[in-house]
């Protein structure tokens, strides 16, 4: 019975979770899909509000290993919850903004240092109760993602364009704080994980930790092919809607809506398909999960391409989805391969390292693109965005070829569940 009620609560925290991670990437979005309104009401120029933008992933970047190490030393029940109250109440904030000062300080820094807590907490977690069942949990997981954009990107365009930009930030706030409390009343205590037998402080044992990650080239090369995946994904995610709405004359609702729904409809049933995959391969061989990572990004790459030379709505969709299917089957294993050479007592320490460097490599796309807008249009920067993918693919080849198994052969292997 005890082994049942075990059984039943890993998902359980998982059902959790994902409306966390829904509300936590719905949050994000709305800024984007509402630009074109917050442009004009403001009056800001492009080159502002991406740096809005980069400012907010930056922000992401320089939390997060603070967030990782935190989630391996306290509870991470708790951590989740303060970060989703947090940055729902600062995405409410971000709707009483009236200046580019004024999105900087709520939406940059407060919901990009409270949504920073939740991501390397929340991965250890599921982790800690999947094993057996990690890329196919995870992929679950990540699903929440692309329906948070989706429906971030339908209603938060409705919205605006019926009541103000405004609104769009207040009701999907203050929904996350509904859900913060919800996530305080069901989920269980969770265990600080204990430091290793060598430590007796927290300063040693971040120092081990960050050792544990830094002496496994696998696990820095992955953290490089993560770092060209949030590239490009923080490029597409601030600027297609712009670009649907200005090229192809959609409203803020239809733009909104099409720019997340065929990309991340499709990353859903690569993702589901990626998760289901390797973890049957991995039961034979766990390299499989890098090889698939590898394929995912090499053959999105020209999804990419072609989506910026679109010269139709209709061709951009089916780049769109191309772009968002092989996304998904990357996205599968995102943590699930890192884990596999990383020992459990680290890993919310190195999810935190490895998406800081991700981060704020990340935070360079937006600002970058609206600096070439005037010149070569969004057209050319997505384009040019394919090559981050293709260096990705690189990098994942490498740690397949010359150190996965020297790696994984150095963790210490984990009790199955």
């Amino acid at each position: 019975m005890e082994q049942l009620k075990k059984g039943f609560y890993k998902w359980e925290l998982l059902v959790w979770l994902w409306l966390a991670f829904f509300l936590n990437q719905a949050d994000r979005q709305i800024f984007n899909v509402v630009l074109p309104a917050i442009k004009d009401d403001l009056g800001l120029s492009d080159t502002q509000l991406g740096l809005v933008s980069s400012l907010f992933v930056l922000t992401i970047g320089v939390f997060i290993p603070i967030a990782g190490f935190a989630g391996d030393i306290f509870s991470r029940k708790k951590i989740i919850v303060i970060s989703v109250f947090f940055w729902s109440l600062s995405t409410v904030f971000t709707g009483m903004s009236y200046s580019l000062i004024h999105l900087i300080l709520f939406r940059s820094l407060a919901v990009g240092g409270g949504e920073a807590f939740y991501a390397p907490a929340a991965n250890a977690l599921i982790g800690q109760y999947h094993q057996k069942t990690r890329a196919l949990a995870m992929s679950i997981h990540q699903t929440s993602l692309y329906f948070g954009v989706i429906v971030s990107g339908l209603l938060g365009g409705f919205i605006a364009e019926r009541y103000g930009w405004h609104y769009a930030f207040f009701i999907f706030g203050f929904a996350g704080i509904l859900i913060a409390f919800l996530i305080a009343w069901r989920l269980k205590k969770t265990p600080v994980m204990q430091y290793s037998v060598a430590n007796t402080n927290k300063w040693g044992f971040l120092r081990e930790s960050s050792i544990a990650l830094f002496k496994k080239p696998t696990a820095i090369l992955l953290g490089l092919a993560f770092a060209c995946l949030v590239f490009v994904n923080v490029g597409y995610l601030t600027w297609m809607p712009t670009f649907l709405h200005e090229n192809f004359g959609l409203s803020l609702t239809e733009a909104g809506f099409s720019s997340m729904f065929y990309h991340h409809i499709f990353a859903f049933f690569g993702i589901i398909c990626g998760g289901l995959l390797s973890d049957k391969l991995a039961l034979k061989n766990k390299k499989k999960r890098l090889v698939i990572q590898s394929l995912g990004l090499l053959l999105g790459a020209p999804f990419i391409y072609f989506l910026g030379g679109a010269t139709t709505a209709t061709m951009a969709y089916v780049f769109l989805g191309g772009f968002g299917f092989f996304r998904g089957i990357y996205e599968a294993n995102l943590y699930a391969s890192l884990f596999d050479v990383i020992e459990p007592e680290y890993r919310s320490t190195s999810v935190g390292i490895i998406s800081m460097f991700a981060f704020v490599t990340g935070a360079l796309s937006p600002v970058i693109l609206g600096f070439l807008k005037p010149t070569v249009g969004l057209q050319g920067g997505i384009s040019i965005l394919s090559i981050a993918y293709l260096a990705g693919a690189v990098f994942i080849y490498l740690a397949l070829k010359f150190f996965f198994d020297r790696d994984s052969a150095l963790k210490r292997q984990e009790t199955a569940d």
